[in-house]
Order: structure tokens, then C-alpha cells, then sequence
């Protein structure tokens, strides 16, 4: 029997992707494995319905298959396509049909920003009554941090630098999980991964 040969991945169809549909620049969140089954989390910095750029700890190898699973798009297939400097670009393989529904959702998240309408800022945000939490690391690691202001989808962190944990990972401020979704100068902004009750909120988060 004839042994199949392996096709080697080509640059064309993403520049042919590219000219027939415009990038959006987004920041979604979500997780990916690659062929040896591990997983680690990204972020999406900008999409087309034919492939998009991942800020990510391990970029794998050109033409290596990607399974992502991303927020708001769900499970998304394809292979790496190049090399970034934080990550790596990807294509993504997909029926005709699922690309007019990834160019929908794409046109959706584009207007959402241009209407100022970013996901962690849906809910008001307060300042807690007790501003000191504990929060879990992913390394396991429990360390006490101060609650900048709260609402019911997210937080800002005030956090020694040297443990601000990256953008994409999974922490749990109080008893409330979360994604790291910024950085900014002595903290952090957190996405919880449930909307949080108003009258619980700051007993979840804070004890208090």
C-alpha cells in the first residue's frame, strides 16, 4: 500500500483569508491544545473568519494541528500557520456555512467595541466595604490581594507585581473563579467565569 504524503502547510490561503475578510481586533479569552494533547490558555488579539492571532505560553510548530476552545466562538479547529513574537497565528478550518456564523459573530464583537460595551464593564462597579481578599494562583498558591472596585462579572486587583499572574490564567479571587483579562500598573483586571449575585457578591469575594 502507498503511503499517504504528509501536505505541508502553506502561507497562500491565509493571505488569500486575509484580503477576502477583513481582521477585527478583539480580546477573547480561551484555551487550546495541541497534538501531544496538552492545553494552555490564550487570548485572541485578532481574528478573520479564516484564521486570527493568539497571544500564548507555547506556540507549537508550523503546520501542527490547534483545537482552541474560545469565548463567545466555542471550538474552533486548525493548523499553526506562523510564529509571533507572544504566540503564534493560526488558520481556521471551517465549513462555509460556520464561517458566515464566525463572520456574524466577528461583526458582533467589532460593534460591541466601537460602542464602548467591553464585557467586564456590562455591571457597575463599586468599591467593597472590605477591600482585602485572598486570591489562588494557578499555581496553587493562595496570596492576599486588595480589591480595587468589584461588580457582578469582574474585579481590578491591587497585587504585588513579582506575583501578577498572566493574562489568560485561571485564578479564584475569594470563592469567586475568574480569568485574568489586563495588566495595567500595579494590578490586574479579572472576568469572573459566573456573574456573581448582587446581595452575595461581596461575601464571595471579600469574606465580608
Amino acid at each position: 500500500m502507498m503511503a499517504m504524503p504528509l501536505s505541508k502547510p502553506k502561507a497562500l490561503p491565509l493571505a488569500d483569508e486575509r484580503r477576502r475578510h477583513q481582521r477585527v481586533k478583539v480580546n477573547l479569552l480561551g484555551r487550546y491544545m495541541l497534538p501531544d494533547r496538552r492545553e494552555f490558555p490564550c487570548q485572541v488579539v485578532d481574528m478573520s473568519p479564516g484564521g486570527m492571532a493568539l497571544v500564548a505560553p507555547v506556540p507549537g510548530a508550523p503546520g501542527e494541528r490547534v483545537i482552541a476552545y474560545i469565548d463567545h466562538l466555542g471550538r474552533l479547529e486548525g493548523h499553526v500557520a506562523r510564529l509571533l513574537d507572544n504566540g503564534f497565528a493560526m488558520t481556521i478550518g471551517a465549513t462555509l456555512r460556520k464561517r458566515d456564523k464566525l463572520a456574524a459573530q466577528l461583526t458582533w464583537l467589532a460593534n460591541r467595541h466601537i460602542l464602548n460595551l467591553p464585557e467586564d464593564r456590562r455591571h457597575e462597579r463599586f468599591t467593597p466595604k472590605n477591600a482585602m481578599a485572598r486570591l489562588l494562583l494557578p499555581n496553587g498558591r493562595s496570596v492576599a490581594c486588595r480589591i480595587i472596585d468589584l461588580s457582578q462579572s469582574g474585579a481590578a486587583v491591587s497585587i504585588n507585581p513579582d506575583l501578577r499572574p498572566p493574562v489568560g490564567a485561571v485564578v479564584t479571587l475569594g470563592k469567586a473563579p475568574g480569568r485574568v483579562v489586563r495588566h495595567f500598573e500595579d494590578g490586574f483586571g479579572v472576568e469572573f467565569t459566573r456573574l456573581q449575585h448582587p446581595d452575595f457578591i461581596e461575601e464571595n469575594v471579600t469574606g465580608g
